[in-house]
């Protein structure tokens, strides 16, 4: 099998691509498609690249903002992706269950099971883990790379701070061709897996391939209820939350008062008024644990 490597460089995980580079020259061969890039949003045309050089695998070293942006460019081709957890969050890597290890997760990518998993779609884009507008994409918009290098999760947590006292704005969201939500609210995600950062579910009923998108609003304003609502989506179940509705779909459309920020599996997008999403059912191969 041809293996190529995408990899953010400014990225770490065990002992770094040097280690990676000496764990492939002890497996394979002979010598993998190597691609190396500073910024994961010009990671797609180095997988289109490893493509067209007859990779049958690629590895993917980064946080989920990486893991997007190639998984966008892999939608549809059939060519799995093995992910190398190297980033902030990893929260695709943390919701399969392949670890923070790079002697693990390299062996799950060569050696592991092929799962299909759906893709959400926004704007001619994909996503793997969430989307979201509002208090979740301002905090994310905020923490910087240069933040985050220095303070990595605790990042989102200092700008989610900053926060969290915006005021709503009014959203309508259809879902199905229907009407679910109108009214003030302060964030909208919709999710392809139920956990986000620290552990905490966000969705529960989310399943990764099972043809839908959760969606989610909260309409929790000021620290104290935000810090009920993640109280009550830490300990229990979100939905029973007083701040939070959640419902699921294949097609949702979006409406805002006024032009909202959003992003895509951590990395912000510009702001917009309108967002139309879908979901693409096994648009992805991703090597998971045997179980």
């Amino acid at each position: 099998m041809r293996i190529a490597v995408v990899a953010h460089k400014r990225k770490t995980l065990g002992g770094g691509l040097a280690e990676l580079r000496e764990r492939l020259a002890e497996q394979l061969p002979g010598e993998p498609i190597w691609h190396e890039v500073s910024k994961s949003r010009k990671a797609p045309k180095k997988v289109r690249r490893a493509v067209e050089e007859g990779a049958e695998l690629v590895l993917v070293w980064g946080g989920d903002g990486m893991v997007q942006r190639c998984a966008d460019a892999l939608a549809g081709s059939g060519i799995p992706i093995g992910i190398l957890p190297a980033g902030t969050a990893n929260l695709l890597a943390a919701n399969l269950r392949i670890p923070r290890d790079l002697a693990e997760s390299l062996r799950i990518a060569l050696h592991g099971a092929r799962r299909p998993l759906d893709l959400g779609r926004i704007k001619g884009e994909h996503f793997a883990v969430m989307a979201g507008a509002g208090f979740d994409a301002d905090m994310i918009a905020e923490a910087d790379r240069d933040l985050k290098d220095r303070a990595g999760r605790l990042a989102y947590l200092w700008t989610g701070l900053r926060h969290v006292r915006d005021k709503p704005v009014e959203v309508r969201i259809t879902v199905d061709g229907e009407t679910w939500f109108a009214g003030p609210a302060t964030c909208v995600l919709l999710g392809n897996v139920s956990t986000i950062t620290g552990g905490i579910r966000v969705f529960d009923r989310a399943q990764p391939d099972d043809g839908l998108l959760q969606v989610g609003v909260t309409t929790a304003e000021g620290a104290i209820e935000w810090a009920r609502t993640m109280a009550r989506m830490a300990l229990d179940r979100s939905e029973r939350s007083p701040f939070v509705q959640i419902t699921q779909g294949r097609r949702i459309a979006i409406r805002f008062s006024e032009p909202t920020v959003y992003e895509l599996d951590g990395g912000a997008r510009t702001a917009v008024k309108r967002l139309k999403a879908k979901v693409v059912p096994g648009a992805v191969e991703v090597c998971v644990p045997i179980t």
